[in-house]
């Protein structure tokens, strides 16, 4: 299932559950070497956790190849889930956010570029190849993140 990728999506959802399986079905270390080697990945809410090189509020690290640090679940429980009228991101304008239980990155390394913030809390990254969202894009009718992965990180 993993040869022939010109790009990977890794979904909202649960990241732990995510991460167990990936574990489970032995497809972890794999997908890290491919992510780590240059396929072009776009990871949106667990997605980015999936990501991240530390998670703040949790001793796991799932695939870690994405020099940041962030927080799971930052804006509470469902209850907390929001929609954020339009935020700005850097090369597409202003976007509608959709956060469901999100986290959001508490910091970067060098290198990360910073796409993306919300009341001063960083909702979206780019390094190298890997572009990731703190919240879905998916769902609010607005397919300008998914095109412009597909132009800069596929299409090149």
């Amino acid at each position: 299932d993993l040869e022939g990728l010109d790009g990977l999506i890794l979904p909202g959802g649960e990241s732990t559950v995510q991460g167990q399986l990936l574990n489970k079905l032995d497809m972890m270390k794999d997908i890290k070497n491919m992510i780590s080697n240059g396929l072009p990945t776009l990871a949106t809410c667990a997605g980015l956790i999936l990501l991240a090189g530390r998670i703040d509020n949790d001793d796991s690290i799932h695939i870690g190849t994405l020099p940041v640090t962030v927080k799971r679940n930052a804006y509470g429980r469902q209850l907390g889930s929001f929609h954020y009228a339009e935020g700005e991101f850097v090369g597409i304008g202003t976007f509608p956010m959709e956060f469901i239980r999100a986290p959001y990155v508490e910091s970067v390394s060098d290198g990360v570029e910073v796409l993306a913030e919300v009341d001063g809390r960083i909702v979206g990254v780019r390094y190298g190849k890997q572009l990731a969202v703190a919240f879905h894009p998916e769902l609010g009718g607005d397919h300008r993140i998914h095109q412009w992965f597909l132009e800069e990180f596929i299409k090149q």
